[in-house]
């Protein structure tokens, strides 16, 4: 193991042992890229350097941990993955009395609001419960104050048509200078907490998982913890969403979920 190792290894132990977020396993070439990017803006000479201030300096370990957390997302990002969920799973949703959904990893709350809108579109909503959550407090208080820049809404509208919505994407905001704020009815049912799928515990008889575009910076041992996570936190014949690079089939769940949609990753637990 060489010095770099060394010192990223301690760094990662240091802030397990004083803040209990564990990186250990995650993929090694992303978390390096970021605690470099990190050590570039913060100025300090080497990883070494990093350790004795993330311990000592909370907010200093605030900003590193937004420089690992991936906040890139969209409304109705991927929309055929949305128009499968109205096309697929809404006549399955529709039949359940109540909906208990967990949206993994929601970043500053662009698919979780997605999400929102379908269910409000597909009748849905009202009998929903979601629960939206990361380990980001700086991202979550974004995604609940529900404000995006106005520059972002021609790719959302977009994206909207595309998954199969069936009003104006104007309904569900108004512009306030150079924002969008999204419609408060659309939180009325969202619940944002801290949640960090590494370390915490499990999300009981959900209905609908998505996590889309995490575990692809997690280790294959990591991934394999966090699928037991989600299988524990299904109900019968739920439905768990990942991303278009992320994939149940090699891992020791591949035969206890049906393949909705192979291309989109949609499964559904078998009975």
């Amino acid at each position: 193991m060489d010095t770099e190792d060394i010192e990223i290894a301690l760094l990662i132990e240091a802030i397990r042992l004083k803040y209990g977020y564990d990186f250990r396993q995650y993929a090694n070439a992303s978390l390096y890229r970021r605690i470099q990017k990190c050590l570039e803006d913060s100025g300090l000479r080497n990883i070494s350097d990093m350790v004795p201030r993330i311990v000592h300096d909370r907010e200093f370990f605030k900003t590193f941990l937004n420089s690992l957390s991936v906040n890139v997302t969209e409304m109705f990002r991927n929309p055929a993955s949305f128009r499968l969920m109205r096309e697929q799973l809404v006549p399955h949703l529709e039949t359940l009395p109540f909906l208990k959904i967990w949206s993994v990893g929601v970043s500053t709350g662009e698919e979780v609001y997605s999400l929102a809108i379908l269910l409000m579109e597909e009748g849905l909503y009202d009998k929903s419960l979601i629960y939206a959550t990361d380990f980001n407090d700086t991202v979550l208080e974004t995604a609940r104050k529900g404000i995006y820049s106005a520059e972002d809404i021609k790719k959302s509208t977009k994206n909207y048509q595309e998954s199969g919505g069936k009003t104006s994407f104007s309904k569900y905001y108004h512009a306030d200078y150079n924002s969008v704020i999204l419609n408060g009815s659309l939180k009325e049912n969202i619940v944002f907490a801290n949640h960090n799928i590494v370390t915490d515990s499990v999300f009981g008889e959900m209905n609908l998982i998505l996590c889309r575009n995490v575990l692809i910076y997690f280790n294959k041992e990591l991934q394999e913890r966090v699928f037991n996570l989600f299988d524990a936190s299904l109900g019968s014949r739920g439905f768990l969403c990942l991303g278009s690079k992320e994939s149940l089939q090699f891992s020791s769940f591949a035969d206890s979920y049906d393949i909705v949609d192979g291309r989109q990753k949609i499964y559904q637990k078998s009975s």
